[in-house]
């Protein structure tokens, strides 16, 4: 067994959708088959062709109970975010943003002219959530307590 072979076991050992190599079950013998094994077959067939139509009721029902169930659950809502929106637009952080905004203005018309942008606005960004976090910490805080 040579190293390719060993890192290919190993890979098949640990991959999930390996495929398993299993022996066929024995097939029964047509003589051993009797008017009784026959009967069942049959009317297992006839369930079966019955199941089908039960089944997307059943699992219709288990969705519908599944959505009412989620529902049912108030969704939280991140009072951080809310905050920070809030200071974004305040007073506090207006020179912050009204910078930000003057850069993304200039990188998108630099790329509607066709130009590559010689600037990004990923600092002026970080400036911005920095003036937002710090506005919104204290108010947090006391919604947290």
């Amino acid at each position: 067994m040579g190293f390719w072979d060993t890192i290919t076991d190993l890979v098949e050992a640990a991959t999930p959708w390996s495929t398993a190599d299993a022996d066929a079950p024995a097939k029964e013998s047509t003589e051993e088959v009797t008017a009784e094994t026959t009967q069942e077959e049959a009317s297992s067939e006839k369930e079966a062709a019955e199941a089908p139509e039960e089944e997307p009721a059943a699992e219709e029902e288990e969705e519908e109970e599944e959505e009412e169930e989620e529902e049912e659950e108030p969704e939280i809502v991140d009072p951080k975010e809310q905050l920070e929106e809030e200071c974004r637009n305040s007073k506090q952080c207006a020179p912050v943003k009204h910078h930000f905004d003057e850069c993304v203005e200039r990188v998108t018309s630099a790329q509607a002219n066709g130009e590559t942008a010689k600037e990004d606005c990923v600092e002026e960004f970080f400036h911005l959530a920095h003036c937002a976090t710090q506005c919104a910490a204290p108010k947090l805080w006391s919604i947290l307590k």
